[in-house]
């Protein structure tokens, strides 16, 4: 994120749309006439689908155009070329929901990077599938916890409850900081686009119960982890951050997840920062992801 100026205020504009020449050329003319400076562009053209994506930061002085009068000049811009845009405000603080089961790493490293302000959000609820005793340890800092457990029969339920608190508190964004509980099609439906799941797997890779286990007994030579949107299809979302670890013969299973939960929480911190500050795009079955 830019430094601003005391005296400016500062936007971030994401787009995609067919590709086609003057895009740039009308988008920066359009900025210009908002009176805007352009403090940071990226762009890609993506040849097999014909989509052209962006991500521009501009910053606008004070009290000449409002926050009103841009969105009225991109909305005009993003009709003529056909475009799915979203814009903020560099301050605004997205309100987020964490959801998590019994292991809890993934889940104080997004609430340590909060607290020391490295993630800008705001995180509105954490909801578990295991009672508040269970993270006895953790400091919430206020935060609303609901315990909603879960059974095969009380799933709907379940996940009714839980949209409740995703619509009641505003939130952006849900994160299942290793929430080991599969989404219905209906809940993964309800959340696209707007939830990303940590999976404890280098995807495609060893899925289902004990990954870390089914490894040490092929012999890997690398772990990993993998942060994606959510989708109707399991552990299939487009992905936006991967990392992997080298490990060894004599890396015992217990190895593997101390390894593993480190690769963890930096992939899913990654994946949520970069979801935050507007970096990634949605491509069909992939991700744009502009890195800074």
């Amino acid at each position: 994120m830019s430094t601003l100026s005391p005296n400016a205020k500062g936007y971030i504009l994401t787009l995609s749309c067919p590709n086609r020449p003057g895009i740039v050329a009308a988008l920066s003319q359009t900025l210009y006439e908002a009176g805007a400076n352009i403090t940071e562009a990226q762009q890609y053209d993506d040849v097999g689908s014909g989509s052209f994506f962006m991500r521009i930061m501009f910053d606008i002085v004070k009290g000449k155009t409002t926050e009103a009068e841009v969105r009225v000049l991109v909305d005009a811009m993003a009709g003529e070329f056909g475009m799915d845009y979203r814009l903020n405000c560099q301050s605004y603080r997205p309100k987020v929901v964490i959801m998590v089961s019994k292991f809890d790493h993934c889940l104080v490293d997004l609430l340590y990077r909060w607290r020391i302000g490295e993630l800008p959000i705001e995180p509105v609820g954490i909801i578990a599938n295991h009672t508040e005793e269970t993270y006895k340890d953790i400091d919430f800092y206020g935060i609303p916890f609901h315990y909603l457990p879960i059974t095969k029969d009380t799933k709907a339920e379940q996940e009714a409850r839980i949209l409740a608190v995703v619509e009641e508190s505003g939130a952006d964004l849900v994160v299942l900081a290793r929430y080991m509980q599969i989404l219905s099609n209906d809940m993964a439906a309800a959340l696209s686009g707007r939830c990303i799941n940590i999976h404890h797997s280098f995807l495609p890779g060893f899925k289902g119960a004990r990954p870390y286990h089914q490894a040490y007994e092929r012999g890997v030579k690398l772990i990993g982890a993998t942060a994606h949107y959510v989708t109707r299809d399991l552990d299939e979302g487009p992905i936006i951050e991967q990392d992997v670890e080298r490990i060894s013969h004599a890396d015992s299973p217990d190895d593997l997840i101390r390894k593993g939960r480190d690769i963890e929480r930096r992939v899913l911190a990654r994946a949520v920062r970069y979801h935050i500050e507007m970096r990634t795009i949605m491509n069909g079955n992939k991700t744009i992801v502009f890195v800074s």
